[in-house]
């Protein structure tokens, strides 16, 4: 794709510098001229092409709490944002999403957290776990998998067609080939099919769409649910966000009823100040918004707040895919991967 405006016209050149550097990366790894590590278990790899929000973290906690339903020693490896927890440790909660894992997934499965997610891992390994879910993995090519499960957002497909820094692709498009699964998010918001037959160009890997789904409102900061379905339509809410795709949480609430009467978007994980929130407060009154309203990622940030005149209520989500088809899928990809290496 030509780059389109003068910034992206000044900025191509180094796109496809970018691109050869990283073609590069790839072709070393394939041909062993870098190292690869394997952990004793299982991986699962979540990872997408673009930078920002996809949804790999409800598709890590549903894989994560699949995986631990079917009763099987399950750790997440991530390396968290910005966060550099001592190898093998896990730590106290480093981010937003940690906490979020955490939360939602305390006594079922073990989470740990650092750069060199090798060595956490055979840390883990000899604790018991043998299956692993790595988390924003797709990149992260110096340790082996058994499944690389690429999300495509249907809101922000390709990036803008070029990768960093005309573009927000972090790999070319072409880097699908790697794709054992390929799952299109948010699919309801944008023509999916459009997009599937772009995915096709590359892959002949099973495509499957996902969906958020709203499970429940919960008060904040007690995390209990405190608004049942039916008067999710009456409330009147100022949506707030500090994640990596603020328009398709706000389309998100619309499609789930919410009547939206304010927005105000923050960078991805911010960290809200006392100050802020009194802005939000304010905006709530100016839009007569009966309540504030959040993702289940933004409570981590907004830890240490005051809540004072207005209601926070955050929505906690999950994905919604076709399960059976999807586990299936997963299994077969980790034989067809297994197979090809014993070859």
């Amino acid at each position: 794709m030509k780059p389109a405006s003068r910034l992206d016209r000044l900025l191509w050149p180094l796109s496809l510098l970018y691109s050869a550097a990283v073609r590069a990366r790839v072709w070393c790894y394939r041909c062993a001229i870098f190292r690869t590590r394997k952990l004793p278990g299982t991986v699962i790899s979540v990872g997408n092409l673009t930078v920002g929000g996809t949804g790999k973290t409800p598709m890590v906690l549903w894989i994560a709490a699949r995986l631990a339903g079917e009763g099987k020693h399950t750790a997440i490896l991530t390396r968290g944002y910005r966060g550099t927890t001592d190898a093998g440790a896990q730590g106290e909660p480093q981010s937003d999403e940690i906490a979020l894992l955490r939360a939602r997934l305390t006594g079922k499965v073990k989470i740990g957290v650092g750069a060199d997610r090798h060595k956490i891992g055979e840390v883990l390994a000899r604790h018991g776990t043998d299956w692993f879910v790595l988390d924003d993995g797709f990149q992260h090519l110096n340790l082996a998998r058994d499944a690389d499960i690429v999300l495509v957002d249907a809101t922000d497909p390709f990036g803008g067609g070029a990768t960093l820094p005309a573009g927000r692709l972090r790999e070319p498009i072409s880097a699908l080939r790697r794709a054992s699964i390929v799952v299109i998010t948010r699919s309801v918001q944008a023509p999916a099919p459009a997009i599937e037959a772009m995915v096709r160009r590359y892959t002949r890997s099973p495509i499957f769409y996902a969906t958020t789904k709203l499970k429940n409102v919960l008060r904040v900061p007690q995390l209990v649910v405190a608004m049942p379905q039916q008067d999710w339509p009456r409330a009147r809410f100022a949506a707030f966000c500090g994640i990596g795709n603020p328009p398709a949480f706000f389309e998100d609430l619309r499609r789930w009823g919410f009547q939206v009467l304010g927005e105000r978007s923050f960078a991805d994980h911010h960290v809200y100040s006392a100050p802020e929130m009194v802005e939000l407060e304010r905006m709530a009154h100016n839009c007569g918004a009966d309540a504030l309203l959040c993702t289940e990622k933004d409570v981590w940030n907004l830890r240490h707040v005051v809540f004072t005149s207005v209601p926070v209520y955050c929505c906690r989500i999950s994905l919604e895919l076709p399960v059976e088809e999807f586990s299936d899928a997963i299994t077969k990809a980790i034989s067809r991967r297994r197979e090809g290496t014993a070859r």
